[in-house]
């Protein structure tokens, strides 16, 4: 699971870490550099606007769990990973302007595009859509998403929640100029065809124990989701995948 330095959303690492290894997996933690202990978005932990908006209290309680665990405190570097040593890859999401390390590494871009092609399971949540619609089949000028069905954080909720808040936060919710859905649309063949938006929602989350208001899609090896609202059912599914692609 890659991360940035810092700003990454609560839920969608600590939920599925939280999943994983309960289920028995040993989850790497990787940073641009070896032995960086990332943080997540602090305003997730105490609420983005007057105490809301934040994560949920579960969330919060696997992060600081996550923060005292030995895997959170000895990362790996994206460059120095070997690709073919792992089952699984989980690209998570966030907004704050700490993801621009994560989103735009080309050399993280170059470590993904190596791992999609082991065709081995891979799940992104949210602004990590954005990681595989940046990473190229083979160097060439084709995203590795470009014939796969995917959902990812839908334009609605980002200009929602950026309009919402502007007034106190500016951009905060803008991590780039263009809105998450028209970049990983872009990078697709039929994006009416292979782009999912699912139902909407603006504040209902699945939880432990109901996936109702969840929604991923999953086309193969490749697992998507939406925001932190769908993670439990996310790493539910990825963990499903894990299991039914073990030799």
């Amino acid at each position: 699971m890659p991360v940035p330095d810092r700003d990454f959303d609560v839920t969608e690492v600590a939920v599925p870490w939280r999943m994983l290894t309960d289920a028995g997996h040993q989850v790497v933690f990787a940073t641009e550099h070896a032995g960086t202990r990332p943080a997540a978005d602090p305003r997730l932990l105490t609420g983005v606007l007057f105490g809301q908006l934040g994560a949920e209290t579960e969330p919060k309680e696997f992060y600081e769990q996550l923060c005292r665990s030995e895997e959170f405190a000895t990362t790996e570097a994206w460059a120095d990973l070997d690709m073919a040593g792992f089952d699984g890859l989980v690209l998570p999401g966030g907004h704050a302007p700490g993801m621009r390390q994560y989103l735009g590494s080309a050399v993280l871009q170059r470590q993904v595009a190596r791992f999609w092609a082991l065709e081995r399971p891979v799940g992104a949540i949210c602004h990590g859509v954005l990681v595989l619609a940046r990473a190229r089949e083979d160097g060439g000028d084709r995203s590795v998403l470009a014939d796969r069905r995917t959902t990812c954080l839908p334009k609605y909720m980002e200009r929602t929640a950026y309009l919402t808040t502007a007034w106190r936060l500016g951009r905060y919710y803008r991590t780039y100029p263009a809105y998450v859905e028209d970049e990983v649309k872009a990078a697709l063949a039929d994006p009416g065809g292979q782009f999912e938006r699912g139902p909407k929602s603006l504040t209902t989350r699945g939880t432990a124990t109901d996936d109702t208001p969840a929604f991923v899609v999953e086309d193969g090896n490749y697992l998507s989701a939406r925001w932190p609202g769908d993670a439990y059912l996310f790493g539910r599914r990825f963990i499903a995948l894990l299991d039914t692609r073990r030799p």
